[in-house]
């Protein structure tokens, strides 16, 4: 594992409660599509699992097995602590089982952290079984590239392991590229509130002011995108887009 990898790792296990304990990791309706998607296997993986939320979740909906893999070992153990499933410390890029053994896996709301995603997209197909169901969502970038720009430096300047946020073109592309052939893209936005979105990482006061200046000041067609919500200068919501997409192997 890289060097780079490794504070990324550190840098989510300090915040392993904190992100047990996030409302946007914990809740929402997106998890238990995800879950779903996985319903019909007997062996699921959850990649890069956080808090375990979504492992849980596909373990709830019956699949007999399930590990929850993370680079972070705090985070692995959260998962283990909390729900019936196994654990494993692992890159999300070099995953270390063998070829085709499982017939599900999912990674949600994590994948801007992999430095390369072409790497995890080639793993999940390689641990995958044919005819086995990948069960995807990370926050995506707008296909306008300015609009990306503006969205990517908010995102870095928030979280330091911020590597970048792709367009669904993007992930379509890299999945279709290895045999995983895309079943259905669902798309939507997350709506955040500011100072928890900032409280979560540890942002600094002067990077706080900073991204309410770029919020402030950003192009009209991103504050409508992104639908900015203001208490006079100060920010206090806005929407992130996302998407999930279902991906089968061939």
């Amino acid at each position: 594992m890289s060097d780079e990898k490794r504070r990324t790792a550190a840098h989510f296990g300090d915040a392993a409660e904190s992100y047990f304990e996030s409302d946007v990791h914990r809740l929402g309706e997106d998890r238990k599509t995800l879950a779903d998607w996985c319903r019909d296997a007997t062996r699921a993986l959850d990649v890069a699992t956080g808090g375990g939320h979504t492992a849980g979740a596909i373990a709830a909906v019956g699949v007999p097995e399930v590990v929850a893999s993370d680079a972070a070992p705090e985070m692995v153990a959260t998962a283990v602590r909390e729900y019936p499933v196994s654990g494993v410390v692992a890159d999300a890029e070099r995953l270390p089982f063998g070829d085709e053994k499982f017939d599900a896996v999912a990674c949600r709301i994590a994948a801007h952290h992999f430095p390369a995603p072409e790497a995890f997209v080639a793993e999940v197909a390689r641990v995958l079984e044919p005819d086995g169901v990948l069960a995807f969502e990370d926050n995506v970038a707008p296909e306008d590239d300015s609009l990306a720009t503006f969205l990517n430096g908010i995102e870095r300047l928030r979280d330091p392991t911020h590597v970048e946020l792709y367009p669904v073109s993007q992930w379509r592309e890299w999945f279709e590229d290895v045999g995983l052939a895309v079943e259905a893209v669902e798309t939507a936005k997350l709506t955040l509130d500011f100072d928890a979105w900032t409280e979560r990482t540890g942002v600094s006061d002067a990077d706080t002011a900073e991204l309410e200046r770029r919020f402030r000041e950003a192009p009209p067609n991103a504050a409508d995108l992104f639908e900015l919500e203001f208490d006079g200068d100060s920010v206090v919501s806005f929407a992130n887009p996302k998407a999930l997409i279902r991906a089968r192997k061939r």
